[in-house]
């Protein structure tokens, strides 16, 4: 039976280019608009002296994040293939690297995301149609379910979806924001923030760069990007001015509805927006675009993260089955089914958490600003071998790669200090699991070496 018959098609199959550029900038924006937006700007406004540092604090995120995305760019550049980070890594610091990176991935970063944004949907599509006393768990079991199946169906369903949804969800925020500074609000008059804006800026800045999180997503797409040498530059950086134009103008409509002061004070900032400018009706309709949002994020997460277990795979044959890239639909379908299972079986333990968004949020974090500081170390392995210049550099060199590793590294400080000492034992239980998971693949990987 050849590949294109085959339902899993054969290793002998590669990704073909399918994906133009604003198809990667719908898939990069879709990795970052996320549920961050309606979840985060409160805990960033308590933690900001006045409205100029709020604003501020969203704006140095998107400057913060362009600087890596040039890191990227160059990244991308010197190696266009599917597999992003995995790619990056076994070139400049080994297969081991490599290796404990992918595992990471399968078994914490990225699962780790697609059920927290799974259970995000969940609290929101409850807010519609309650589905008993786990309701959440089960809408994000359906969700991680129903989108992996996409996936496997096809790139070309798949983006086109992702397409639809993010044109939804970004006209849905502009229509927001536009009618909250039309119409304004009583905002309250905003006391200084507890503690000031010095130490407590830095806290803000980790909620904001959790928003920011995913456009690095785009570096898995390379080997599926026409022209991907000369393009992912464009996708990277038209993509994350586009979403900081976006989450300036949301935050703008925010302060001019509820003021800092509303803002530090609301449990849902969105959803207080839109009772003020449409009653509860409002409240509902907020509700199933948060579930849009949740979706493309997914959607966009489960895309990528089965990339690198493909391009994983075609270099451990203990792992052959999940290089097999389906031809028909240009799929890595068997890489698709075990993210999907992992990630299932990630729902179910969160639906025993008190909040299974923060669960999983507490389980990836420190190990995905690991991975993303040693991400960025490879740019200056790669710049010290020399060789043949890339189509696309890093410009100042090596300024933005330095500011790119330093706020990774101050990322893993912040998370892991920021666990222990606001939430405790319990929370620092959560980071200790995600962190001894990671490890475990080391012993795994001697195994696979052997083989």
């Amino acid at each position: 039976m050849d590949s294109t018959s085959s339902p899993v098609g054969t290793a002998k199959s590669a990704p073909q280019t399918l994906l133009s550029v604003p198809d990667g900038m719908f898939l990069v924006i879709g990795m970052v608009i996320g549920v961050g937006i309606f979840k985060l700007p409160s805990l960033v406004a308590g933690n900001t002296a006045g409205e100029g540092q709020f604003l501020f604090a969203w704006l140095l995120g998107g400057a913060v994040s362009l600087c890596g995305a040039l890191v990227y760019a160059e990244l991308s550049s010197r190696h266009p293939e599917t597999g992003g980070e995995y790619t990056f890594l076994l070139r400049a610091l080994g297969p081991g690297a490599a290796f404990l990176f992918v595992w990471s991935r399968m078994t914490v970063i990225q699962t780790g995301v697609i059920v927290a944004v799974a259970y995000a949907f969940g609290d929101y599509a409850s807010e519609v149609l309650r589905l008993g006393e786990k309701s959440s768990a089960v809408w994000a079991a359906a969700s991680v379910i129903a989108l992996t199946a996409l996936n496997v169906v096809g790139t070309f369903s798949s983006k086109t979806l992702q397409k639809l949804m993010e044109i939804v969800l970004i006209s849905a925020l502009v229509l927001l924001a536009i009618a909250a500074l039309m119409t304004g609000g009583s905002p309250k008059p905003a006391a200084a923030a507890a503690g000031g804006g010095g130490a407590s800026f830095g806290l803000a800045m980790v909620f904001v760069l959790f928003t920011y999180g995913g456009w690095n997503e785009a570096a898995y797409l390379a080997g599926e990007v026409r022209d991907a040498r000369r393009n992912m530059l464009k996708i990277l950086v038209a993509g994350i001015v586009g979403v900081t134009a976006l989450y300036l103008l949301v935050n703008l409509a925010y302060l001019s509805s509820l003021g800092l002061a509303g803002v530090r004070e609301s449990k849902a900032v969105a959803a207080d927006v839109m009772r003020l400018l449409a009653g509860e009706k409002g409240v509902v309709l907020i509700a199933v675009v948060v579930c849009m949002s949740a979706l493309t994020t997914m959607n966009a997460a489960i895309f990528t993260g089965a990339r690198t277990t493909w391009a994983f795979a075609q270099d451990f044959p203990l792992f052959a089955r999940l290089g097999a890239w389906r031809a028909q639909g240009s799929t890595p379908a068997n890489a698709l089914l075990l993210q999907g299972a992992i990630s299932l079986v990630l729902v179910w333990a969160a639906s025993y958490a008190r909040d299974g968004f923060q669960a999983m949020v507490d389980y990836t974090a420190p190990v995905f600003w690991i991975f993303f500081l040693l991400t960025g170390v490879t740019l200056f392995v790669f710049r010290s071998r020399g060789g043949e210049a890339p189509v696309v550099r890093a410009p100042l060199y090596p300024l933005f790669p330095i500011v790119f590793c330093g706020m990774c590294a101050y990322m893993i400080y912040s998370t892991v200090s920021y666990a222990l000492a606001d939430y405790g034992p319990k929370f620092g239980n959560m980071v200790l699991t995600g962190l001894v998971v990671m490890v475990a693949g080391i012993p795994l990987y001697f195994l696979a070496r052997r083989k």
